[in-house]
């Protein structure tokens, strides 16, 4: 289970790493543009709501949701809970996207940092170590 999630995390991160690393090379050798544009000042504030959104909110809600669905339960499978944490890393490496987004948007330094900070986050807190998994397996109960 820990590798299957694991492979997941890396599927899902390494597009954003190549992303920041193709961008970074673009722009250092005049390859590729994009810059500030006019919505510069909707567009900074909501790609750092949604960086939070995306880190900090919806992994909370998922997870609060998913454990009133299985309150009532003695147990839950492994095949229910590796679902629930596919589905968990989905929504939170969402994130790094977002600071992609901001990066090449060239965001103002508050926003963009805000949004790299919540990049970091969501990708140390929801790695899927041998001990988070097993205390995800010892809270709901795995068999």
């Amino acid at each position: 289970m820990i590798d299957k999630l694991r492979r997941a995390y890396f599927t899902l991160l390494v597009p954003a790493i190549v992303g920041f690393a193709a961008y970074f090379i673009g722009k250092t050798y005049d390859l590729v543009e994009f810059g500030p544009n006019k919505f510069q000042g909707m567009i900074a504030p909501l790609l750092f709501i949604l960086s939070v959104v995306f880190a900090i909110a919806l992994p909370i809600l998922f997870r609060t949701l998913f454990a009133h669905n299985v309150r009532q339960k003695k147990s839950v499978s492994e095949v229910d809970l590796l679902k629930f944490e596919r589905t968990f890393l989905y929504i939170a490496l969402v994130t790094p996207y977002i600071a992609l987004a901001g990066y090449m948007l060239e965001l103002p330094r508050f926003h963009l940092g805000g949004t790299v900070i919540m990049a970091l986050y969501a990708l140390y807190y929801y790695y899927p170590s041998k001990r988070r998994v097993q205390f995800e397996r010892r809270i709901f109960r795995v068999k």
